[in-house]
């Protein structure tokens, strides 16, 4: 009997190693997906970023006596796609990109030709990276000359920190703000803060004010519905007085 009862209690241990042994097997298995998932995200498979994407935005410099920008809208196939802002105008334009034996990109683009200033384009994209692109315009008028530019990445931010006056875009100004300024100065001032929105100026005379400030970045030539309220209000009065001084002359603000 008592032989019995120990092969008994034998095959009851024997039993019980063999279930704990079975109960490792499912852990050491959630090591190994454990593992998997610790892996390094860049083992991953991920599509390549489009190397073009780099040269979209706006490219801004020296055009003759203006300032340009050459805005990258899109890219796609063997196209380009953008718009120039120069000289009071913002022109579309639309053409073709093409490697070249260097690495660089080649792009042949042409303004719509339904305006006097309109021309083609002819870029080289990646001269010093992807910041600074060279080129020449071509008018298609041929009595005007052709123009070449160098210009770099530079994107438009609207800031009220920037100007000779930016309290103009920062609070409601007041009679003694305006008061003392000569009509040169009031219409600088007013100006200044269309300037800050990017505004693209058809007077000659107030593009070659702006265009000497690092901050000012041609952006657009239609601001309408980017006007704060304070800027629509200041503008209303700097008029006014704009207005008094050209009527007084010279006794206004001496």
């Amino acid at each position: 009997m008592r032989k019995l009862w120990m092969l008994l209690l034998a095959g009851s241990l024997l039993a019980a190693c063999n279930n704990e042994k079975k109960g490792d097997q499912p852990a050491e298995k959630e090591t190994e997906i454990e593992k998997d998932l610790s892996k390094p995200a860049a083992e991953t498979n991920t599509p390549p970023k489009d190397p073009l994407e780099q040269y979209l935005g706006s490219f801004v410099g020296a055009f003759g006596e203006n300032k340009i920008t050459l805005l990258f809208t899109r890219f796609w196939g063997d196209s380009v796609q953008g718009r120039s802002i120069v000289g009071g105008n913002d022109r579309p334009f639309m053409g073709t990109h093409k490697k070249e034996a260097d690495g660089r990109l080649l792009v042949e683009a042409k303004e719509p030709g339904d305006h006097k200033d309109d021309g083609v384009f002819s870029i080289i994209l990646g001269t010093n990276g992807a910041n600074e692109i060279t080129g020449t315009w071509t008018p298609n008028n041929k009595t005007k000359p052709a123009k070449n530019f160098s210009l770099t990445k530079k994107k438009f931010e609207y800031r009220t920190d920037v100007g000779s006056w930016p309290e103009s875009s920062q609070r409601l100004l007041k009679a003694a703000d305006l008061e003392n300024l000569m009509k040169e100065d009031l219409e600088f001032m007013r100006n200044e803060i269309f300037a800050r929105h990017g505004y693209c100026f058809n007077k000659k005379h107030l593009r070659l004010q702006f265009e000497m400030e690092d901050w000012y970045v041609p952006n657009t030539v239609d601001i309408k519905g980017y006007l704060t309220d304070i800027e629509k209000k200041n503008i209303a009065m700097i008029k006014r007085y704009e207005k008094y001084a050209e009527e007084y002359g010279d006794e206004y603000g001496r």
